[in-house]
């Protein structure tokens, strides 16, 4: 994988999950049911798990749902995914960690959005109560602030400041200091009162691409503190897809980011799974993390009429995406395979040996024979009805072959 040098950071543990220093980018999701319904939100947890979410996020919001919090733990515990949970705290949370302890102890780290904690005398009396219980409990926090909901005094304070420079900054600039000095004077309000430095994480979420580079570029430079990306609201199907892609991966490929969330706006009753495929996808793309084997595929021309290459590449991909929860436990390194389906005779057979495993379809006019290529050399001529069957059985023998070795070693 790609040697991208990484940000130095302290490492903060999520539970069982490290994520800053030279440990890998973490996935995070969140999900949208009314945590409250203990049963509805650890399936949806566990769906997220599933697809390879490592930290979930959780609304709580009133007292029926932190009371529901211990049980969705168990729930998912009891289902075979016991990923680390994150309250998510907004206007109350102070009341809600100090009177349901229980709550606070489940969690594995509390959200603390700055710009909501309270108003005037009682924003640093709520904020730091929230400290007061990360403490008790030995619990990591992300300060997380959102330009949608920025601290309203800290942000009238600097606009008024600004406007009596005699060369003052746009509203944007001010807007952006608000939002860095927001997040780095409550983790250092934090470390004043004794949460350790090690136990603090940093957001700053904005809803545009080029707004998020210049925010996190600015916060790497002013801190150590692990940092989570992400857009605030990205948006919906492709959309969300490609405003998440553009604003991650300039700053991912800079060594700057130690997790991620892709805020995708689901369909209507659609998979909230999404986000998480794309957040892997992103990271994969980077050659940052691989989770499951890369298919390289042609997208065809008009040499492609057939559509074969385009079915096989589809069903191949669906194929390798069902087997990997068994694979990744049988055959260590797997997820780092790299398979081609191509369509024709251009590139088919170029791109096949550049795979470890490869496939050149007959483009619309060519001899109707299949090149299979192994490790960079050909290995058989695949032709018939039976194409995709026989170089599925090639694949099954090829996972077997090079990834069970890994076992006895």
């Amino acid at each position: 994988m790609t040697d991208i040098p990484r940000r130095k950071t302290v490492t903060s543990w999520i539970g069982s999950v490290p994520m800053g220093s030279d440990h890998p980018v973490v996935v995070q999701s969140m999900t949208n049911t009314d945590t409250a319904d203990a049963k509805a939100t650890a399936v949806q947890v566990a769906q997220l798990a599933r697809a390879g979410s490592e930290i979930v996020r959780i609304t709580v919001n009133n007292k029926e749902a932190a009371k529901a919090v211990p049980e969705i733990l168990e729930r998912i515990t009891d289902m075979g995914y016991p990923v680390p949970l994150v309250g998510d705290f907004h206007f109350n949370g102070h009341i809600l960690l100090k009177e349901f302890p229980q709550t606070a102890e489940a969690l594995a780290k509390y959200r603390i959005n700055p710009g909501n904690v309270g108003a005037g005398k009682n924003h640093d009396t709520n904020f730091l109560t929230m400290i007061e219980v990360a403490k008790d409990f030995d619990k990591p926090v992300r300060i997380g602030v959102n330009w949608g909901s920025l601290d309203q005094q800290l942000l009238t304070k600097l606009m008024d400041e600004n406007a009596k420079l005699s060369e003052p900054l746009d509203a944007r600039e001010v807007m952006i200091e608000a939002m860095l000095q927001s997040a780095l004077l409550s983790a250092e309000l934090a470390e004043e009162h004794g949460l350790g430095h090690d136990k603090i994480v940093i957001s700053a979420k904005v809803s545009n691409a080029r707004d998020l580079w210049d925010v996190y570029r600015r916060l790497s430079a002013r801190c150590d503190y692990p940092l989570h990306l992400g857009l605030t609201e990205a948006g919906m199907g492709m959309k969300g897809a490609v405003s998440s892609a553009a604003g991650l991966t300039p700053l991912l490929a800079e060594g700057i980011g130690d997790t991620i969330r892709v805020s995708l706006t689901p369909d209507p009753g659609a998979p909230r799974e999404r986000e998480v495929e794309i957040a892997q996808e992103i990271l994969s793309a980077l050659d940052l993390r691989k989770f499951a084997p890369t298919v390289t595929a042609c997208p065809g021309c008009g040499r492609t009429t057939s559509t074969l290459f385009q079915e096989m590449a589809r069903d191949i991909q669906a194929y390798l995406k069902a087997q990997m929860p068994v694979w990744k436990e049988q055959y260590p390194g797997v997820e780092n395979l790299k398979v081609a389906v191509m369509g024709c005779v251009v590139n088919g057979p170029g791109e096949s040996k550049h795979a470890d495993i490869g496939i050149s379809l007959p483009g619309t006019g060519e001899d109707p024979k299949a090149p299979v290529y192994k490790d960079g050399k050909f290995l058989k001529t695949l032709q018939g009805s039976s194409i995709v069957e026989d170089f599925n059985t090639l694949l099954d023998d090829y996972v077997k072959t090079r990834y069970g070795k890994l076992e006895l070693t």
